[in-house]
């Protein structure tokens, strides 16, 4: 019976088999599209990963990462019993969920109220305006924060002095850090975030606004029951991904905005690392804090991804 059934099981796999072959031969020519991107990930992000092995080692450079000493989860035990652990939780953490409650609904509400504008001359002119700031890159975005800034000669400050009230020093005061941080990286990527909405609410068919109109339903009712589901997938997606990163903050523009005034609200666990293993040359150690950084990122992500699919059908996997 058992030989029975293997030699039956043999027979199916085989013309299995011959079946997926011959539909890899029939669509080469997209196995050869693919291929460039598998080859970009495979050499720059997957065979570098071997280098992570030194957050568990002392490295030396005269041994190399494969002859360097094993030290076991020390770089690890070091960081978490650090006096600036909690500070770096906190400041990382404090950035991350505000940026997530300020800057992912903006994009949604702009998506929104673009797509029941009828004049296309003014929603083209408002598109061009909200999504040209995503093109500037980082290092003159931070000039021109900088410059708009500063307590003496900065248009906000002017503005703020215009209206009767004393200038204030927002890159000085670590108060003030995390909303500078959190209104540059929405005023940036509001109106490029607003693009996929859009695209999402362009699939909606008219026809479900004509019934809901002959119904006798109000615009906010029809942006509420057809508007609102329509873009609900790409809505999840984009927290899914947010979810994801939100310990991976853009640590280019924190460097570029932090100074000594404001460093108790600006040091975040990206520019620690940076420090210490490109400054300090502590390159285990900066290993080991990095290494948990993605680690929490990536535990995120899953567990996001899971409970999104889980209580909707949309899910990244």
């Amino acid at each position: 019976m058992n030989r029975g059934s293997t030699y039956h099981k043999l027979k199916q796999e085989k013309p299995l088999k011959k079946r997926k072959r011959r539909k890899i031969l029939q669509n080469w020519q997209l196995y050869i599209f693919v291929l460039p991107a598998f080859l970009y990930f495979f050499i720059f992000h997957y065979i570098p990963m071997y280098g992570v092995q030194i957050a568990f080692k002392n490295f030396n450079p005269t041994l190399g990462i494969w002859g360097s000493e094993w030290v076991g989860f020390d770089h690890f035990t070091r960081f978490f019993q650090s006096y600036y652990f909690w500070d770096l939780l906190k400041n990382t953490l404090g950035i991350s969920i505000y940026e997530l409650i300020v800057g992912f609904p903006l994009p949604i509400i702009l998506a929104l109220a673009l797509n029941e504008v009828k004049d296309s001359f003014f929603k083209r002119t408002v598109q061009t305006v909200t999504y040209a700031p995503h093109f500037i890159s980082v290092v003159v975005m931070s000039g021109m924060i900088i410059a708009f800034l500063s307590p003496a000669t900065g248009i906000i400050n002017h503005g703020i002095q215009f209206l009767g009230f004393e200038p204030i020093a927002f890159l000085s005061d670590p108060d003030w850090f995390k909303t500078v941080y959190v209104l540059s990286g929405v005023w940036q990527s509001t109106g490029w975030g607003t693009i996929i909405y859009l695209a999402a609410l362009s699939g909606v068919d008219p026809q479900h606004h004509e019934a809901a109109i002959v119904d006798g339903a109000t615009r906010f009712q029809r942006i509420w029951h057809i508007n609102i589901p329509a873009i609900v997938p790409a809505m999840i997606i984009l927290l899914i991904l947010n979810v994801g990163s939100i310990m991976a903050l853009s640590f280019e523009k924190i460097l570029l905005l932090q100074n000594p005034l404001n460093l108790e609200s600006s040091n975040v666990i990206a520019t620690f690392v940076y420090k210490a293993g490109l400054l300090d040359a502590q390159y285990s150690f900066a290993s080991a804090v990095g290494l948990f950084n993605a680690v929490i990122n990536a535990i995120l992500l899953i567990v996001v991804n899971k409970i999104a699919k889980k209580t909707s059908e949309t899910s990244l996997w």
